[in-house]
């Protein structure tokens, strides 16, 4: 038998910072290490089940960031985390942070 998918909240930032920096910069704001550094699969743990992964746009194209933030637990903790990512983002950034899911 199989896990369910885990369910997503994405955030989006119009602020030009690639991956890694961006994974950098969450990884110190929320104060939890990259994991798998320099993979495609790289992520920041925000909590047990719960994590950020970063989508950039393609080659050629403009922001935004999309900052989706997967839980096993479900699109109510998802969405929980991620209004807790976008404040720590907004206190500890310049980033413009705003969510792609109704509140």
């Amino acid at each position: 038998m199989t896990s369910p998918e885990p369910a997503v909240a994405t955030l989006v930032s119009s602020d030009a910072v690639d991956k890694l920096t961006a994974l950098a910069v969450i990884s110190r704001a929320v104060g939890s290490p990259v994991e798998g550094a320099g993979t495609t699969a790289a992520r920041v743990p925000l909590s047990e089940g719960v994590w950020v992964e970063i989508d950039i746009p393609k080659f050629g194209e403009p922001p935004p960031l999309a900052l989706d933030v997967h839980a096993v637990g479900g699109v109510e903790i998802a969405r929980n985390h991620a209004l807790q990512l976008m404040e720590v983002l907004q206190n500890a950034t310049a980033w413009t942070v705003v969510t792609d899911f109704d509140r």
